[in-house]
């Protein structure tokens, strides 16, 4: 008698998966990336910002001094 334990069918679908996966990654290309282009502080409008946040960003070093 084995103890071996035959996978469920979830468990090896998804290795059948990984392994499609693996052989089709070759042939997938990634665009590039692109920075996003900077927006003018004119277009930016219809934000709102609590005062508690303002004031905890104006106390951070980096932001508000």
């Amino acid at each position: 008698m084995s103890n071996h334990i035959a996978p469920r069918e979830s468990e090896s679908g998804l290795a059948a998966l990984r392994g499609d996966c693996a052989r089709m990654a070759p042939h997938w290309v990634a665009p590039a990336r692109t920075a996003p282009a900077p927006v003018a502080p004119a277009l930016i409008n219809g934000v709102t910002v609590p005062p508690a946040s303002a004031r905890l960003i104006d106390a951070m070093a980096d932001y508000g001094d």
